[in-house]
Formats: structure tokens, sequence, C-alpha cells
């Protein structure tokens, strides 16, 4: 049973819906409302082929692109519908072809709701269709089985006159014409004609691959094997290949690969600068422009050949006229795409959903003759790669710093992230960072399980004391063995006490699927409620990232205990100068979090840190 059904423009206007049942979230909770907000507008979740999930409901939708509309239905995703993506498809092609004129032409406001009745005998062919799949087979006589033809009794004529006159109706046992007969009618009514393969005239299948099917004189099919293809054998000469085979067995790319922007040139040698203000602030990237052109390869995309017929005037048309794009057209490139993704280190879920959100958005657009399509696709991918990288909240940390000094109480930085990725070296680097600044920042040793841990903080204080004289910048700890939460709770107070403008806490390195050390950290910041989130992650990584990142928001949620539970608010991406062009870990890390990479990690010394820029990461992202 549905819930709604609606079809909008891409501009947020309704042009028809039908409402089977109340749906009772409203506002932000709303499925449609949400699936506008999070997928259409930020691209944040899903495609169609997997639908969306929000709370008990289940939303699938599609696009007509030459046209500028979405068609959406909306279900409870207890349900399991076979028939939900074909019904789909058939509501859009319906509609579509009712109202081709209407919805051509944006002058005038039409109306759409005559498309109600449609829609149910449409709805009601699926639903009756579905049924019967559904329906458990009869066991099959003894009497239709080869074992019988083996029986003295088969060999009967009596036997086997009954035999072909119980198989040889094609109508039901009331003499009428079959279900299948009058589904067949009720839709070439709406001009859908049959599905899935089906013929229109008797509702038998298609022959399967492999048979051909033809009609004898007394009307039978006649099904007879396809020959079979057999390979053709490779020509070996003394104990080597032919000339026609070595060619083939040369899977080297013959072209010369054009160079591409490294992590190294990305990030430059030089340090961070001071403002006009006379603030520090981190050296940005490099912003260099890279060449994202494609490769060798013809990959556009031309219009059909016309015939002689039209003369002169044909051939310009044809030379001049746009190919509108389908999916056939645009899958293999997407598949070249989604790879060259995956090979940047970008996460595979992230590939798929911006693969299928750009395929979405060209599918029936036009393509001009001379015009690549791997370029289109690329001018397509930049915008919605830059939108994800583009930061949603404030990334200027002395700011807030500042206005919690206003305050008169230390802003809290908490580091948070699994094992090995350099908490503590970028935490330092922070530091330095902030000690460039005059800020006087408390360290919390809050790892209070990994041997070292307090030691590494106590190095790294000195060494931030001897390259930055007097500044002040001290450790507080407790030892091994204590509790975390407490430990960072009496951090807080003794910076306060102490006139310290930051707090930045240490925790312990921690696998996403540890629960007691989740629990713990959970603990932390629910008792101390920081000022930010910070996890570092490494650049290294692809579809980890989004694990680590989903299980540790997931863990801040489930172990809070409290209403509102807070989440990561921003990263930091270490070892960032170990992955040369290899920069998919920046898309899926703020893909899956929407928050913003504050800072990248570039080397061991303390000046070796950057701020991300994001031009630069989408010209690595799309270079060959």
């Amino acid at each position: 049973m549905l819930d709604t059904v609606t079809v909008l423009t891409k501009g947020g206007h309704v042009l028809w819906s039908k409402a089977y049942s109340t749906i009772t979230a409203s506002g932000q909770n709303n499925p449609i409302d949400s699936l506008v907000r999070r997928v259409l507008i930020e691209e944040l979740a899903s495609n169609p082929a997997e639908g969306y999930t929000k709370d008990s409901y289940q939303v699938k939708w599609t696009f007509a692109n030459e046209l500028g509309l979405i068609f959406v239905i909306v279900y409870q995703k207890i349900l399991q519908l076979a028939y939900i993506d074909e019904l789909l498809e058939a509501f859009k092609r319906l509609f579509c072809s009712s109202y081709e004129f209407q919805l051509k032409d944006a002058t005038v406001l039409h109306e759409y709701s005559a498309f109600e009745e449609k829609f149910d005998t449409l709805l009601t062919a699926l639903e009756v269709e579905d049924t019967q799949k559904q329906k458990v087979k009869a066991p099959r006589r003894f009497q239709d089985t080869k074992a019988f033809k083996n029986t003295l009794a088969a060999q009967s004529p009596e036997t086997s006159s009954a035999t072909s006159d119980a198989s040889s109706s094609p109508t039901d046992a009331k003499g009428g014409a079959s279900e299948g007969d009058k589904l067949d009618d009720k839709l070439k009514a709406l001009g859908l004609g049959r599905r899935d393969g089906k013929k229109a005239s008797g509702g038998r299948r298609t022959p399967k691959r492999g048979i051909t099917s033809a009609s004898n004189s007394n009307g039978s099919l006649d099904a007879s094997p396809r020959p079979e293809l057999k390979k053709a054998p490779r020509t070996w000469v003394g104990g080597m290949a032919s000339e026609g085979s070595t060619e083939s067995l040369d899977y080297s790319d013959s072209k010369a690969e054009d160079a591409v922007m490294s992590s190294q040139e990305l990030i430059g040698s030089h340090m961070g600068s001071r403002t006009k203000e006379g603030l520090y602030d981190a050296a940005e990237m490099d912003d260099r422009a890279s060449d994202s052109e494609e490769d060798g390869e013809d990959t556009s995309i031309s219009a059909a050949p016309t015939t002689s017929r039209g003369g002169l005037f044909s051939f310009f048309q044809n030379l001049t006229a746009a190919k509108t794009l389908t999916r056939e057209d645009l899958d293999p490139m997407m598949a070249k795409m989604r790879e060259h993704m995956i090979n940047k280190n970008v996460a595979s879920d992230v590939a798929d959903h911006l693969c299928q959100s750009v395929t979405e958005s060209l599918t029936g657009s036009k393509l001009g003759k001379f015009t690549s399509l791997m370029k289109t696709i690329k001018q397509n991918l930049e915008p919605s790669i830059r939108k994800i990288l583009t930061p949603r909240t404030s990334t200027d940390l002395l700011r807030d710093i500042f206005s919690a000094q206003n305050s008169g109480r230390p802003y809290t930085i908490t580091f948070v992230g699994v094992n090995g990725v350099g908490k503590s070296t970028n935490l330092s680097k922070i530091c330095f960072w902030l000690l460039q600044n005059n800020l006087k920042v408390l360290i919390a040793a809050c790892d209070t399980f990994r041997s070292g841990a307090v030691e590494q903080l106590r190095v790294h204080v000195r060494n931030l004391g001897a390259v930055h004289p007097g500044s002040t910048v001290e450790l507080f700890d407790r030892g091994y063995g204590k509790d975390p939460a407490g430990i960072a709770k009496d951090a807080i107070s003794y910076a306060a006490n102490g006139g310290f403008d930051v707090v930045l806490i240490d925790t312990a390195g921690r696998m996403q699927d540890n629960e007691p050390l989740m629990r713990a950290l959970a603990k932390l910041v629910t008792t101390n409620n920081p000022d930010k989130i910070i996890f570092v992650g490494e650049a290294l990584v692809g579809n980890e990232a989004v694990d680590q990142l989903t299980k540790f928001n997931q863990a801040l949620k489930d172990f809070s205990g409290v209403r509102e539970p807070r989440q990561i608010d921003g990263i930091v991406l270490s070892k960032f100068d170990t992955i040369d062009d290899k920069v998919g870990a920046a898309l899926s890390m703020t893909y899956t979090t929407g928050q913003p990479i504050l800072f990248v990690g570039t080397g061991q010394t303390y000046t070796d840190l950057r701020r991300m820029n994001v031009k630069s990461i989408v010209n690595s992202l799309l270079a060959k």
C-alpha cells in the first residue's frame, strides 16, 4: 500500500499529488521534504536505485530531465513491494505521454487532476499481477512428467488423448480470456503495453537466449539452438605468438600519461603568514590549475547518420545535430569515471552516489555534435564535488576562541580517532599555531590507555616552549589507568582558574568497533561538552574512512544518554604528504559527516599544517 505519489518540477512546484494515507511527519521529518533537502539539493545521501529511507518511510524517485520533472513514491519501508520500480517507470511514462503538450507550455498553469484515474488503473493492474506471481504454483501431475512416458499407461491411446486435451487449452477454466490477456488490455488502453519481455498478444515470455523461435506450418513454435560460438585460437610460431596475436597480448597503454598534481605540489613549502589584523594563519595548499581534460580516446557521441536523400542540407544538419543522451550512452563512461574516482581513494559508496547523480542529471539532455561526452561528464561532476567539499559551517577557530575568551572561559577542543593516525602529532601542530597567535594553551593528557602517551605529550610541550620562547603551554596529566572523562573535567577547571585560553584534550586511539572504549569516549564528550570535536583521519584510507566516521558518530549518539548528543564537528586529515594525487579521502570524509576539513597535516614539524584548498582537491580528483 502506497502512502503518497507526487509529480513536482525541479523548481519545487507540485503538479499532481495523491495521498493514500496521511503522513504524520512534518517539516524536516517529512520524507518528501527531506528527500528534496538532503538528496536533491545537498546531494548527501542515496541514489534512485536504492531509494531513500526517512524514519519509517521508504522513498523512490526518478527524473524526466527533458521536462524538468521529478516523480516520487512514498511507502512504508516494512513493505516489500516487488513492483515499485516498474510502477515508478510506468508512472513517469504515462504522465509524460498524457500531458506532453501541456508540460512544454510553461506560460499557462494546467490542470492535472484527471490523471488520478489513470494512475489508479495502472496501480491496480500491477498489484493484480504481483498477486498472481505470489500464488503458490500447483504441483505438476505425474502424467506431465518424463517418467510417465516410460510407463505402459502412457502408451494407451485413451491416456494420450486425455493428456493432450488437458494441456492444449490456452484459456482459463471458464473458457474466457486469461488473466494475463485482461491485464494486457488495461495497459494497452493506457498506451503502456506489456512489460517484462512478454508478448502483448498471448502473455507468453520471449524465448531465452540461445533459442531461435519460428512458426511452422501448423502455427506451433519450433525451437532450435543457436550455433555455438567458438573462440578463435591464438596462433603460436616457434614458441611465440604470431604477429596478430602479439598485439592482443599487449595490455599496456601506449599513450603517454599527462602529469598530475601531487600532494607535495599542492602543499608547497611556505609557512603561515600574518593577516592585516596581526593574526597568524596556517598556509593554504597551493591553488594550481590542473589539466582535467579527458585522454586521447574518442568519447564523443555522434548523431545518427542520415540518408543521402536530403542532399547537402541533410549533410550539414547531421553535422551540427544535437544528440539526446540516454543511459546506454552514459553508463560505459560513468563506469570509467567511477573506477577513476575509486583509484583516487574515493570511497565506493561516495563514487556510486556522484556517478548516479550525474547520470540522472544528464539523461535526456542534449549533447552537441562536436562536444566530448567525458568533458561534459566532468563539467557536471565538478560542481557536485565542490558542493560537498565547501564548508557549511564556520572554519574560523580563532573567532570562536576569542568569543569564548570574552565570555571568561577556556575554549575546549577534543581530538578523537583510531589508533596510529597521528592525533598527538597534529594536536601539537595546532598548539603551535595557537601559540603563534599569543594564546595560552593547556594540553590535557586523557590517553590513559597507551603506554608512553603522556611522555609523548610532555616532549611536545617541552619542544613547543623551546621553539616559541615566551609562550604559555602546559601539560595536565594524572598518569595512567584513570578515568579520561574525570581528567578532562579537572583540566578544564584548572584552565579556567589559571587563565588559559584553549584546552586541547588528547584521547586514546580506538577502533570504531571497540564498544568499551567507544562508551568511554561518549562519556568524556557528554561529561565535558567540548566546544569542538575534531576527528583525525588518515589521507591514505578509502572505504575505511566512511566506516570510521559513521561508527564514531553512531557511538557518540548511542552511548551518550542525552536527548541531543554531540557529533564530530570537524576533521584534520593527516599524512597528506604521502598520497601523491590520491586525495579522495578528503571527499569521502566530508561527504560522510557534512563537516569541514579544518587542516591537513603534511609532515613531522610543527609548521607542517595547511588549510585545505577546495579547488586543488577538485582538480586533483578530476585529473587523469
